[in-house]
């Protein structure tokens, strides 16, 4: 199993490009399915989630290939296509749910196992299968198997208007996705407004969807009998990019970050320069510079759905205010178990207290390196800024949960003088 050597104590200086976004690649390879026309995406990230959704989809027969360097894959779903999604793949990355709406839509039929990913928390997928019915699907959970399929004497989805319990990110994705397929108008409200939201539906509309309100809390599609091939480029990673400007604002240093999105981070970035770090944003670059995590001031924050602090920053933050200058209290409003990154943060020498969903930080002038674990994707990132800034050396195990999200992470740190190593 991998692991990360960090020897901390090194500022941060160059130039990192951001790549893909993860959250949007994943949802886009499954949009695929709706057509049996090819389908390129380019911007893709190299990881493990990737890969993942790579070997399911060619599993399912769908024939996927690379292109170029830009991270670009083509994807071409037959007639043919079997619409089981089975355990061994879809057990080891939550996102793999995301093939039952365009299935459900395309075919008519699909059987996919209940998701895995991350253990941070409960996130049902009753809010899928809610939505479904709504548009006239008949679901059954079998042997830990969604089993979706047309109502008797019905040849597509129904348009719904269908209203989600509460905001879920993957749940208006299948939704939208199989919306774009089914007969007469489907209003989803109280949808995510995530840029991954937007970033597929615009990928949907070049296939030949009818989407309007998408980036806002009310989404409507008129479907259509068909769509066609199309191109897409995937929108650069917020997270990736808020993780690297928590990274250089603890670490210290000044780094810009090309190819990224500032408005996609406005809370992150709000966030740091209060904290006292310099953060400028011209077109798709932003630069930040900071003096280390002396010279900041901690910040109180919660997480929310977009526009919101996102739960994805929380833990990167939080390795941040360990060694700000002050106190900070985290609150996480959006999975109840995503705390897990602070006892490996105590291994450190980090001042937290955990009361339910809020954590209290005191700052501390200094961390030591110590060997941790990292128990989640977010949790990785933290430790990897915590190790950046951390006396002696810092050995993080299980770093398998960072590649499932960032591209080459040590890579890139180490082009900007991180002293970082992979241990195989």
């Amino acid at each position: 199993m991998d692991k990360l050597l960090i020897r901390g104590g090194h500022p941060l200086h160059g130039e990192v490009g951001i790549s893909g976004a993860k959250n949007a690649a994943l949802p886009e390879m499954c949009a695929a399915l709706l057509t049996a026309e090819p389908v390129l995406l380019t911007n893709v990230p190299r990881l493990h989630d990737v890969r993942t959704m790579r070997r399911l989809l060619d599993q399912m027969g769908v024939r996927t290939e690379t292109h170029g360097e830009r991270g670009g894959i083509s994807f071409r779903a037959p007639d043919d296509l079997d619409s089981a999604a089975p355990y061994e793949l879809v057990r080891t990355m939550r996102a793999s749910i995301l093939v039952l709406g365009p299935l459900l839509a395309r075919f008519g039929r699909a059987r996919v196992s209940l998701p895995g990913g991350c253990a941070i928390g409960s996130r049902p997928v009753d809010q899928h299968i809610k939505g479904l019915h709504a548009m006239g699907a008949e679901i059954d959970v079998e042997g830990g198997y969604i089993v979706a399929r047309l109502a008797p004497g019905r040849k597509r989805l129904r348009g719904a208007a269908i209203t989600t319990d509460m905001v879920t990110v993957t749940g208006t994705e299948n939704l939208l996705m199989a919306a774009v397929l089914a007969e007469g108008e489907t209003v989803l409200e109280n949808a995510a407004q995530e840029p991954e939201i937007p970033d597929l539906a615009e990928m949907l509309i070049a296939m030949g969807a009818r989407i309007e309100g998408h980036g806002t809390r009310q989404i409507r599609v008129q479907g259509v009998e068909r769509l066609h091939a199309c191109s897409h480029d995937v929108i650069p990673d917020r997270i990736e990019a808020g993780t690297f400007l928590c990274a250089v604002a603890a670490a210290g240093g000044d780094v810009t970050l090309a190819g990224a999105c500032p408005v996609h981070l406005d809370a992150v970035i709000d966030k740091l320069r209060a904290a006292g770090a310099t953060v400028e944003a011209t077109g798709d670059r932003i630069r930040v510079a900071s003096l280390g995590g002396k010279a900041l001031r901690a910040q109180t924050f919660m997480t929310s759905v977009y526009p919101g602090f996102p739960t994805d920053m929380q833990a990167q933050f939080m390795a941040l205010n360990c060694v700000a200058a002050g106190s900070s209290m985290v609150t996480e409003t959006i999975f109840e178990n995503r705390f897990m990154h602070v006892n490996e943060l105590l291994r450190l020498g980090a001042k937290i207290r955990v009361d339910g969903r809020t954590a209290l930080i005191d700052g501390v002038p200094q961390l030591s390196g110590a060997k941790v674990m990292a128990t989640d994707l977010r949790a990785s990132a933290s430790l990897v800024i915590a190790g950046l800034v951390a006396g002696g050396e810092t050995l993080v195990d299980r770093v398998y949960h960072l590649d499932r999200g960032y591209d080459q992470m040590e890579e890139k740190l180490r082009a900007l003088g991180a002293h970082i190593e992979r241990i195989q």
